[in-house]
């Protein structure tokens, strides 16, 4: 259901407003600064506005502040062009010309209601509330910073840990020796248990910080290794997570407000219903059984 609130706030697009502009003859807000005219239409910075949170993720990335401007304020000036001809030509006339203009409003007013639904959702105390439910659900997990050198065969793993228990440095070994690619002086970062394989996981996840471990086989070949730091992994902050929390509040509540409206609403469906999935009849030469 929220992809169903989400889908009903797309916009109606710069050529409805340029149409609703030209059909109108421009209803310019007092404060509203006049950008262009065609053929005595106004269109103003509060049209390019909307034509900006419209349009502007359709435009190249190249084209930004005033020259995006620019090319939106165009794309006014032709829809408007355009929208005009279509009026002198009688074309805003008739039921379906009523029907998407019905349409259309319906969408807008489905967008300016969800958007208020949203706006108010997403106070302070709603964000805070939404961030501690889910922190407070959230188990302390260690996770640990390793190192490994990993390697094709059990001996060549035992000569490895032989070097490192004789005082060579572990990550000159891992460098030197390593077929990981992806892990610099073997240093694999920190990782939770779940991250690795069991046989890894199980092996590291015993050691204390300092410890290097006996040869270990995976799927991967034999490693040998070395934790480096434990912690217990921690939640993130609020203010690191603030914009993904207030989203999922906002969207939340649109689709609690679509729920609530269904199920308030009388609604009549006169649309065939889903077709039945039948099986297929046996095929009548089939051998009997025996």
């Amino acid at each position: 259901m929220r992809n169903t609130a989400v889908r009903l706030r797309r916009r109606v697009g710069v050529f409805g407003i340029a149409f609703v502009l030209a059909a109108a003859g421009g209803f310019s807000a007092a404060s509203a600064k006049v950008l262009a005219k065609v053929n005595g239409v106004e269109i103003t910075d509060a049209d390019l506005a909307i034509a900006r949170d419209d349009l502007g993720g359709n435009l190249p990335e190249q084209l930004q502040g005033a020259d995006r401007d620019r090319a939106l304020l165009d794309n006014l000036i032709v829809a408007v062009v355009v929208a005009q001809k279509a009026e002198a030509e009688k074309m805003a006339t008739g039921p379906d010309f009523e029907r998407k203009l019905a349409y259309m409003r319906e969408k807008l007013l489905t967008e300016a209601y969800l958007g208020k639904v949203a706006k108010d959702a997403a106070t302070d105390a709603a964000i805070q509330k939404a961030y501690d439910d889910v922190a407070k659900a959230q188990k302390p997990e260690p996770e640990i910073h390793a190192r490994h050198i990993l390697v094709e065969t059990e001996d060549q793993a035992k000569k490895a840990l032989a070097r490192v228990k004789g005082g060579e440095d572990f990550a000159k070994v891992a460098t030197e020796l390593s077929k990981d690619p992806g892990s610099k002086g073997g240093d694999l970062g920190w990782f939770t248990k779940d991250r690795m394989v069991p046989e890894f996981a199980d092996a590291a996840f015993k050691l204390e910080p300092g410890q290097v471990s006996d040869p270990v086989k995976s799927q991967f070949g034999w490693h040998v290794i070395k934790v480096e730091e434990k912690r217990t992994k921690e939640f993130p902050k609020l203010d690191k997570v603030r914009d993904q929390v207030a989203r999922y509040v906002m969207q939340k509540a649109e689709s609690d407000a679509v729920l609530k409206l269904r199920d308030q609403a009388k609604i009549e469906r006169f649309d065939e219903p889903a077709p039945k999935t039948e099986a297929a009849p046996a095929a009548k030469d089939a051998a009997p059984k025996k």
